[in-house]
């Protein structure tokens, strides 16, 4: 016996009579299809763009805060290969030649390169690094990174030496050469 109200049926379901007449109510196949689907290409496109807007935003920081990182760590690294240069002259009464000579030669920069010495009390100033009125950052012995881009000039305000990272003043001073 079919029942003495009517039903409502929602939109895109269709009714369907049984046998005992009970409706039965079933979704169409539109209907079943709406709630399924998943993203559109415009939402999709959306998506990926606010990304690429957030990686844009946030990648040069990420470098800026890279180069810095490394800039400490040859700084630190200066710091400890001057201190080691300094045991070796109290242990031998003498400068050593290279890096070789404190075990120490295949040591290199954050940037991959090795750190350069120069000893100046045995080869003289004339290969010596020179602020820009030409006189020589150290009297003993000088030891620095090319810095990020591998380029060095012996005066370091040229501009290939800007970025350098020194020793200067005897050991007083240790960092960008820009800074110095």
């Amino acid at each position: 016996m079919p029942c003495c109200h009517s039903t409502l049926v929602p939109p895109g379901a269709t009714r369907t009579a049984r046998d005992d007449g009970r409706i039965v109510r079933r979704a169409s196949a539109r209907a079943t299809t709406q709630r399924t689907r998943g993203f559109t290409l415009v939402e999709l496109m959306i998506g990926t763009l606010l990304i690429g807007i957030l990686l844009a935003i946030a990648m040069p920081s990420y470098s800026r805060y890279r180069d810095r990182v490394r800039t400490k760590a040859c700084m630190q690294d200066i710091i400890v290969l001057s201190g080691l240069v300094q045991l070796y002259l109290a242990a031998n009464g003498t400068y050593p030649n290279s890096l070789a000579e404190l075990g120490n030669d295949g040591k290199t920069d954050p940037w991959g390169r090795p750190y350069v010495y120069y000893n100046i009390d045995a080869n003289g100033k004339g290969q010596a690094r020179k602020d820009h009125a030409l006189n020589p950052l150290n009297t003993d012995f000088d030891l620095y990174s090319p810095g990020p881009d591998g380029k060095t000039k012996p005066q370091i305000t040229q501009k290939d030496s800007v970025d350098d990272i020194l020793r200067a003043s005897n050991g007083q001073f240790i960092g960008v050469a820009a800074d110095f």
